[in-house]
């Protein structure tokens, strides 16, 4: 049996050791502010970004390069090493299919290796659970084909909740009006949303204040995990530097569902830059999205 490698874009929002202790190959997105290009990624300094939107700075953000993956990629298939990638939604980046514009370039120059690239339909941590358990499967001797495969089944399992605590971010990036915000924000309105089946953002609610947002994740969870309730063998919550406002969603998903196994860890720039500081997002396995 060959050797392969898990790879993914750096908007899986894994912890940097799970990353190294998994050999996970990432993928990196740009974010730029300004005539500066930066490249996203596990050791970027997430409180630095964010108290810089905090003071002002605007970023733009771009999807990886089918270049650069070809790059990354062609070091392991030269090793005779296969790849399987797993992509960041093809519902909110051109990443997926940039990848695949590289893999398919790739298959013609080394035929001989397994090199494919499936649509995760995920984001944030959503994208990292389903990395988490791919590398889980791999530790536990599953092949390159079995992992795949699980990817493409269990993709819509994988259940995003997630809340903003400024509306301004999703003005700008088009997802609410400049009236919506405006409104919202005279009466403290924070709005849930999710990821749809087609990996799309997705109102879900619109809520007043910033607790009541917060619990609604949890409430929303109670609806979506149905067979899964006792499945979950691990909860990921990313947040926009509000360490204290997902832990306190982490109570409330232990307290409800006895699941203590839970990690937390920042909301990488490409999304955050969308969604601003104090985003806060949940994570877990259900029947449904």
């Amino acid at each position: 049996m060959s050797s392969f490698i898990i790879s993914t874009d750096s908007t899986c929002d894994l912890p940097y050791e799970f990353i190294k202790e998994n050999d996970v190959l990432i993928q990196p997105l740009q974010y730029t502010t300004g005539d500066q290009i930066f490249h996203d990624g596990p050791t970027t300094d997430l409180k630095k970004f964010y108290d810089n939107m905090r003071s002002g700075v605007t970023y733009k953000t771009n999807a990886s390069n089918p270049v650069d993956v070809s790059n990354s990629f062609r070091p392991f298939l030269e090793k005779g090493i296969d790849i399987l990638h797993i992509a960041f939604s093809s519902g909110l980046s051109c990443s997926y299919a940039n990848t695949q514009l590289a893999v398919n370039d790739l298959s013609e120059e080394f035929p001989e290796r397994k090199i494919v690239s499936v649509d995760s339909l995920a984001a944030s941590m959503g994208q990292g659970l389903i990395v988490y358990y791919a590398c889980k499967l791999k530790r536990e001797g599953a092949s390159f084909d079995e992992i795949a495969d699980w990817v493409r089944e269990n993709a819509l399992h994988t259940c995003h909740q997630f809340t903003v605590d400024d509306l301004k971010y999703l003005m700008r990036g088009g997802r609410v009006s400049k009236v919506s915000w405006l409104l919202g924000t005279l009466i403290n309105i924070k709005p849930v949303l999710h990821v749809d089946d087609e990996g799309h953002l997705i109102p879900l609610a619109k809520v007043r204040g910033r607790k009541k947002s917060l619990i609604s994740l949890v409430d929303n969870m109670e609806q979506s995990i149905g067979s899964y309730r006792d499945k979950n063998e691990i909860v990921l919550i990313s947040h926009a530097d509000c360490l204290e406002d997902a832990q306190f969603v982490g109570n409330l998903v232990t307290e409800r569902f006895g699941i203590t196994n839970i990690v937390y860890n920042y909301i990488n720039t490409v999304i955050g830059s969308h969604s601003g500081p104090g985003t806060v997002a949940l994570f877990f396995l259900g029947d449904k999205r």
